[in-house]
């Protein structure tokens, strides 16, 4: 503990707003109360990067003690917790500068005056003193800050409740450091986890573990200091200096996984903006890849200064990617926690996103045994993409990767399926649904196959929304094979026969009993190309939504009413045939015939008769009047 002199203290009330920018502080500014660690380390390793530039005009300045260091000790037996640099230090004025105003905060005065003689030493120096020290309040109930000006032999020490005032006073020489700041925080009774070895150390490397100074680490007073982080950011050094043990070991640390990266995006970028991002996609999905939230677990850093990591550096349906990125150019000041609006980062945002689509698509071509590992993981989640992100679809429509009607394949590609479009197919046609077999086997698939035409399998609940909003492949348009008409009388069946003749006089008149018999049910009823093996199916109304849509947006509680449903007939299958010869006074076995062919397509889609006991019913007297 630090000794006070015998000098008489002065008290001094803040300037200005300080007193309203505590209670902010507190309150509104930092969600997250680590905040202030990362605050405190960013003002040490300010101090120690403001006396390197001035020890290469002054190397007396550095004297002995020319490597810099940031070192916090811990005391849980008094619930202190304290953090000292050997930098630049500070006199008797410039604390009550620094700490009792906020306009004229140490770096920014700093800042100003090496302005265009050396920008590029100044853009390295990191946060600004004055601003976020501050938060060092949402934890403790009484700051001691102990400071000697580097190359002075007087030292001064500033304290304060953060109610409204403090007290800055001269210190003896041996009470304070030899050069730099001691930053003494007495915890609140809530904050005394911040003397716990393990949480300390586990945030600082979370927040600060590559701030261009060492840190140490004294898990008690006498404690002799362990080293937490060497001053060296691994995304700042060249690809070629990084092995992939060493990648490993960092994606398994700022990632939170226990796998191997399947992909690891390393690089710098200059021009416009200059940034160095690190960013790697997972072996295995992420537990909380299905998140309601979404959120990215990308982390932002300004100048190796952690700052947040809930900034959506990328886009949603980009969330699986892990990592971070360390802009050069972004401000790094009190609003760093709403730093998401800069037009900076909008930029940054955009050229790591476009990236990342562009390393996939390499892997597509480059590793396909690795990129098809990758969409089994996360297509469900890349998909979201094409969807939301109207600027990006060609380039998630390359990367897509598709469950097909095709004999034989796994994954295919759009550009795939174009290979095998038939003569006069005018759309990419697909099925959706929640089985992939039992999609396969769709009655509505039955004209498709028949003429070879491939059908895309959509078994993801988001392919529903995707399909439906507007976007084609090549010019060609996605078409449900379960709404509106097939179309399919223009394409020749694979096996070289010609299509059914029309039906004949007495299955018209049987389909149209059956629309009037069915009523209100449904839509439509008529006669259908897609069937070549069933009797009948439902599909939608061909300006209505699709059949799977609407049962998820109607299982969500999103949709008032569904729209009734088109019976489509097989008119050449036996048993239409059959019921289309029925004496036309029999017709109680033609109305159950009408009811049962209407249930039987909804037990194909998935669903329930409309009335099972009905449906029941008219079973049993069909069966007893086949057996008598």
């Amino acid at each position: 503990m630090t000794t006070i002199t015998e000098a008489v203290p002065e008290t001094r009330s803040f300037e200005a707003d300080v007193a309203k920018l505590l209670h902010l502080m507190v309150h509104s500014v930092y969600s997250d109360k680590d905040v202030f660690l990362r605050e405190l380390i960013s003002n040490a390793a300010d101090a120690c990067e403001k006396l390197r530039y001035e020890g290469l005009s002054n190397a007396s300045l550095l004297g002995e003690d020319g490597q810099p260091r940031i070192t916090v000790t811990l005391d849980p037996d008094n619930r202190r917790f304290t953090i000292e640099d050997n930098g630049i230090g500070m006199s008797e004025e410039e604390l009550a500068d620094a700490l009792g105003t906020i306009a004229r905060s140490g770096t920014k005065a700093f800042m100003d005056k090496i302005a265009g003689a050396r920008e590029a030493e100044g853009s390295h120096l990191i946060g600004q003193f004055g601003v976020g020290f501050y938060s060092a309040f949402m934890v403790a109930d009484q700051v001691e800050v102990i400071s000697r000006r580097a190359g002075a032999d007087t030292a001064a020490s500033w304290s304060s409740d953060g109610l409204g005032t403090y007290t800055i006073q001269p210190v003896d020489s041996a009470d304070a450091p030899g050069r730099g700041t001691r930053v003494l925080l007495h915890l609140k009774e809530e904050a005394s986890s911040y003397t716990e070895s393990f949480t300390i150390e586990r945030t600082i490397k979370t927040q600060s573990g590559h701030v261009p100074v060492p840190i140490f680490l004294k898990d008690r007073p006498d404690a002799e200091p362990k080293q937490i982080a060497d001053g060296a950011a691994l995304w700042t050094r060249p690809k070629t200096e990084v092995t992939a043990e060493e990648y490993k070991d960092f994606y398994r640390s700022a990632a939170g996984q226990f796998d191997e990266p399947a992909l690891t995006l390393h690089y710098h970028a200059e021009g416009l903006h200059e940034y160095s991002v690190l960013a790697f996609v997972p072996e295995t999905k992420p537990f909380d890849l299905f998140d309601p939230d979404r959120a990215g677990r990308m982390k932002l850093y300004v100048r190796r200064v952690f700052i947040t990591d809930d900034a959506q550096i990328l886009p949603r349906y980009l969330r699986f990617v892990r990592g971070l990125v360390d802009s050069n150019d972004l401000p790094l000041n009190v609003s760093r926690e709403m730093i998401q609006e800069s037009p900076v980062l909008a930029a940054i945002q955009k050229g790591i996103s476009n990236r990342v689509l562009s390393e996939l698509d390499k892997l597509t071509t480059g590793d396909t045994e690795r990129y098809l590992k990758i969409w089994d993981n996360f297509g469900p989640v890349l998909k979201e993409g094409l969807y939301e992100d109207y600027t990006r679809r060609e380039a998630l429509l390359g990367l897509a990767r598709f469950k097909t009607t095709a004999p034989g394949s796994e994954w295919r590609s759009l550009k795939d399926y174009e290979a095998g479009l038939k003569e006069n197919q005018t759309a990419i046609y697909y099925a959706t649904g929640t089985d992939l077999d039992r999609l396969a086997a769709s009655p509505q698939l039955e004209g498709f196959r028949a003429r070879g035409i491939e059908v895309l399998l959509l078994t993801d609940q988001v392919d529903s929304f995707w399909v439906t909003s507007g976007l084609d492949y090549e010019g060609k348009p996605f078409k449900s094979v379960t709404q509106g008409l097939a179309d399919l009388s223009l394409i020749p069946l694979a096996d070289g026969e010609q299509p059914a003749v029309a039906a004949s006089d007495a299955v018209n008149g049987f389909i149209a009993f059956v629309k009037e018999t069915l009523g209100d049910a449904v839509s439509d009823v008529r006669v259908s190309d897609r069937l070549i093996e069933s009797a009948a199916c439902l599909v939608a109304p061909e300006h209505g939504m699709d059949r799977q849509l609407e049962k998820l947006l109607a299982g969500a509680g999103r949709l008032d009413t569904a729209a009734k449903p088109v019976l489509e007939i097989n008119p050449h299958h036996a048993l239409v045939e059959k019921l289309s010869a029925v004496d036309g006074s029999d017709e109680v076995i033609r109305a159950d015939a009408a009811h049962l062919l209407f249930d039987e397509a909804r037990i194909a889609d998935g669903e329930l008769p409309v009335d099972p006991r009905a449906f029941s019913a008219r079973l049993m007297r069909l069966l007893e009047r086949g057996i008598g």
